[in-house]
């Protein structure tokens, strides 16, 4: 039988016999609700593109799976909704599907044990590994997690945990990472995201969390925006899923520094035992990409001492203690499902249940059902969950729920909706819910996830204000009783338990209540800053108070947030909020719900911002077009007061999302301004060759590049060649340390002209002709062979005993006069220390590096306080020397060198504090005066620049 339909005007018999043709009427009926207006037939067969051909985006898929559900009394595998590309594909999971019946069937097993002490935690824990420690000894069988998925539900114990989380370790000790690099996690929510989190930090490195793939169509957009992370990141590795490989090795061929992908599933016979690695309060313990992340993605990076803060604040104003259950189908990826659901429930040892965000999408009514079996206390949601909840569950899905063990239901990560708060209490009260347990929250990734809750015994606070003062004065007036066109806003409640919240205008003076001000924030749990974005880091931070981005008001002791500054659209005079706007329009019949979106667009000719309303339809008719912009135009005017100025009917897809499912407006709005409104998306064929071809190209220019710099190092040491041997006799041969080090000199000015490596130097004249030490920073091997160049007069370099032992390298710095000291041997430490003192009272010029041995990562570290004591006793000046970048021309253990510019800075000479001070202080204040100096110069250029070595 030719299972075909044609989706025309009339809906068909969907009684038939055949599954086939069932099933295709369904998704006909689908395609044909969401397109109304068109008059263009369609076939649908079991091979039509349920993407390209019928333009089924996410949310009508969610749709469609749903209405197959309960048309067959089955339960679809939630990895469908992103891997079903035709009907023949859902006709094949269709016919293996179990019964709808079945997992509810199973039951009831995973009530919470009953715990001797709830108020047990590891309050002494300094990090997450030692929070993890600690449940591992103090109780290894009780059950922390509860994995629910198509196959039932999975319980894990700590010691399951652990164990997990070792064999990652000793996986990616086996590939080569090392203590503080970073690792990707693109995987879905299942055992081994948990393992793979802990197993990163056992191994001492950083933790990246990305989203995996939803949707093929959009696999270009995934792939590049990734790319951008990684690299950002300088990830190491990638974890991933066998399904998404394909994915991730375009991401490797993107990414320069990517050198593995793995799946959890790896094999690990002959896999040696994980290898412990110290891991300090201070390390990163978590890096979270903002969701808007695009061309310059920001990533927060958390220390395990930021994420303990806020865990513990948390759960003191939640009240959670090891009774509790909570239940989550918030992503892994994001911190609100990472830290909020799950990190706390480790910390605080209640159970965690916890089910895919795609089951939850398919069938809404699972997560309500997993909180009645389970008993669950706590659980939290963004604002479009609980509609979502609202929209799609159905009074026979169900019957028999009770919702009367849950305290708190946390509202947050996106602006949270009056009208979706009482809704949703008024609709499941006869469920048991109690109105005090939504709890509306407020957080975001720099104060590492949560920074206002309100208090779960209270309840929800919905302030109603005066739309014309509010938005010309920025004043919340309290509006008069009933007033069709008041304004409304949420209370998110107060500061965390030691977290301090300011509201502040655009001179940064504090506001008085109920005056809008930008929201600033301080506390333990402020990120660290943004990874390797140093300078972003600077741009939030006031007077050590972090600007959040959004704008709030506080009312008898509540915040209320009224929306971020960057969305916030300023016409006339007046400042308009987009979410409500957005919410009022997107409630018309024919505008698709969530894809609509309100921007500010510039307009030269008057001077301030054009309201744009964009909303996406599937109206096709001209006349149904033209109705539906009437109809949003009298929208705005009722919400406004008046239309905007631009309204534009968009194609499904068009609105740019984040992974968690809030808007971008600004890339939106960037969409509108480039005029690519109703651009169709490429075939996913030709992305992917888009992508193979940019990776390859990549590739291409890395070889090229590597290719130049070996023919560089090449021309590097045959010029070394030529001018060493020459240049090392001359040397020898000299008859005192001047005319050696004026000998050094020429050959090092000649070797660093003929490899083309050029020398900036400024400052030399700050150089005094009296006897001083120059302390210089030390990153390169280089270092001395820059300074040797640059300085013209004779000074005495202070190295390492160890250079001894090569007689060619010994007799060299012999001959200019090199004075060698120990680093071991305490007792001759302290006395080649005298000596340099000596040394200087006589007159003689030292050049010193009062840094270690190198290390890889960028900074200047502490300083030996050696030479700044013989500066102080012999009452000479000490001269900062900054050199930077010789370790982008020879980084430590490279052989083969770079071509890049070395520029060296040197500052006024600073002299020590003339008596009564003691010489020890006095010599102190001129380290650390000769430090400062050197941190000021290596800031100028960011964090890229800044060199340093171990103590």
């Amino acid at each position: 039988m030719n299972h075909t339909l044609m989706a025309t005007g009339a809906l068909p018999t969907a009684g038939g016999v055949d599954v086939p043709a069932r099933l295709l009427g369904l998704v006909r009926e689908t395609y044909l609700e969401l397109n109304r207006q068109s008059a263009r037939p369609v076939a649908v067969d079991l091979d039509t593109a349920l993407d390209r051909d019928l333009g089924l985006d996410s949310l009508a898929r969610v749709e469609l799976l749903m209405r197959i559900e309960r048309a067959f009394g089955r339960r679809l595998p939630e990895a469908l909704l992103a891997q079903a590309q035709t009907p023949r594909d859902l006709l094949a999971a269709l016919q293996l599907a179990p019964d709808q019946a079945a997992p509810l069937a199973r039951a009831h097993s995973a009530t919470q044990e009953a715990m001797h002490d709830p108020a047990d935690r590891p309050v002494h824990a300094t990090t997450l590994l030692e929070m993890l420690d600690w449940h591992v000894r103090r109780h290894p069988d009780r059950i922390q997690l509860v994995l629910l998925s198509d196959m039932g539900e999975t319980p894990f114990t700590y010691t399951e945990l652990l164990r997990g989380a070792r064999t990652v370790a000793a996986r990616l000790q086996q590939l080569g990472v090392t203590p503080q690099q970073t690792v990707a996690i693109m995987l879905p929510t299942c055992a081994d995201y948990f393992f793979s989190y802990f197993g990163i930090l056992l191994a001492g490195a950083v933790p990246v969390p990305i989203y995996p793939p939803t949707r093929l169509s959009q696999i270009e957009d995934h792939v590049r925006r990734h790319a951008r992370i990684l690299a950002n990141a300088r990830a190491q590795v990638l974890i991933t899923v066998a399904e998404a490989m394909p994915v991730a090795h375009l991401l490797e061929a993107l990414v320069p520094g990517l050198r593995g992908v793995i799946t959890p599933q790896h094999a690990t016979q002959g896999l040696a035992a994980w290898q412990p690695v110290p891991v300090l309060a201070g390390d990163i313990a978590f890096i979270q990409y903002t969701s808007g992340s695009t061309g310059d993605p920001k990533g927060v990076a958390l220390t395990h001492a930021n994420l303990l803060a806020n865990i513990r604040a948390i759960g003191e104003v939640l009240q959670l203690t090891t009774d509790d259950v909570f239940v989550s189908w918030l992503p892994l990826y994001h911190d609100m499902g990472l830290i909020g659901a799950w990190l706390c429930s480790l910390y605080t040892g209640n159970r965690l249940v916890v089910m895919s965000p795609l089951a939850f999408l398919l069938r809404p009514q699972d997560w309500l059902w997993a909180i009645h079996r389970h008993h669950g206390t706590h659980t939290a949601a963004p604002n479009f969950g609980y509609e979502l909840c609202l929209r799609h569950i159905r009074e026979q899905d169900i019957d028999g729920l009770d919702l009367s063990s849950l305290r708190v239901a946390a509202n947050g990560a996106e602006p949270v909706g009056p009208e979706t708060v009482t809704r949703f209490t008024e609709r499941f009260a006869a469920h048991g819910l109690q109105p005090q347990a939504m709890t509306p929250v407020y957080g975001l990734a720099e104060s590492t996830v949560a920074l206002l809750i309100s208090r779960p015994e209270n309840m929800p606070q919905v302030d109603f204000v005066d739309r014309v003062v509010f938005e010309r004065e920025h004043r919340a007036q309290p509006a008069v009783y009933h007033d069709p066109h008041a304004l409304r806003f949420i209370s998110c409640g107060h500061p965390l338990p030691g977290h301090r919240v300011r509201l502040v205008d655009a001179a940064g003076v504090e506001v008085p209540d109920r005056i809008e001000g930008r929201l600033e924030f301080q506390g333990p749990s402020t990120m660290a800053g943004y990874y390797r974005r140093p300078d972003e880091s600077r741009r939030l931070i006031h007077d050590g108070w972090l600007d959040s981005g959004d704008r709030a008001y506080r009312a008898e002791g509540e915040i209320y947030i009224t929306g971020r500054v960057k969305d916030i659209i300023i016409r006339g005079g007046r400042n308009l909020y987009p979410h409500e706007i957005e919410q009022a329009v997107g409630e018309l019949p024919g505008v698709r719900k969530g894809c609509v979106v309100a921007f500010g667009s510039a307009d030269p000719i008057s001077g301030t911002e054009r309201l744009v309303l964009l909303a996406e339809t599937r109206e096709s008719g001209s006349q149904a077009r033209a109705r539906l912009r009437e109809a949003v135009q009298r929208r705005v005017v009722d919400v406004l007061g008046e239309p905007a100025d631009t309204v534009v009917l968009a194609p499904p897809h068009t609105v740019r999302k984040t992974s968690s499912g809030k808007l971008r407006r600004a890339a939106t709005r960037e969409l509108f301004e480039r005029g690519d409104i109703g651009a169709h998306s490429r075939p996913v064929w030709r992305q992917f060759a888009s992508l193979g071809w940019n990776a390859a190209a990549l590739r291409g220019r890395q070889a090229a590049s590597q290719a130049g710099h070996m023919a560089y190092a090449a021309w590097f040491w045959l010029v070394f060649a030529l001018v060493a041997p020459p240049a090392w006799l001359a040397v020898a041969l000299a008859p005192d340390p001047a005319r050696a080090w004026a000998r050094a000199r020429v050959a090092a000015r000649l070797l660093l002209r003929g490899a083309g490596l050029k020398l900036r130097v400024r400052g030399l004249e700050a150089v005094p002709l009296q006897a001083h030490i120059v302390v210089a920073n030390h990153a390169s091997d280089l270092d001395a062979l820059m300074l040797l160049a640059a300085l013209p007069a004779p000074h005495r370099f202070v190295a390492k005993r160890e250079l001894l032992r090569n007689p060619a390298v010994r007799i060299f710095l012999q001959r200019l006069g090199t004075v060698f000291v120990e680093r071991f041997d305490a007792q001759r430490s302290v006395a080649d220390a005298h000596h340099l003192t000596e040394l200087a009272t006589r007159g003689v010029s030292l050049c010193v590096f009062p840094e270690g041995t190198f290390r890889p990562e960028p900074g200047l570290l502490g300083f030996h306080l050696g030479p700044f004591e013989a500066a102080v006793q012999a009452r000479i000046a000490v001269v900062p020397a900054t050199l930077q970048d010789t370790r982008k021309v020879l980084g430590d253990g490279e052989r083969l060198p770079h071509h890049h510019p070395v520029q060296l800075d040197f500052d006024a000479p600073i002299r020590a504090a003339q008596a009564p001070v003691e010489p020890f202080t006095a010599a102190v204040a001129l380290r650390d005066a000769a430090r400062a100096a050197m941190s000021q110069r290596l800031g100028e250029k960011g964090e890229g620049a800044a060199v340093g070595a171990t103590p």
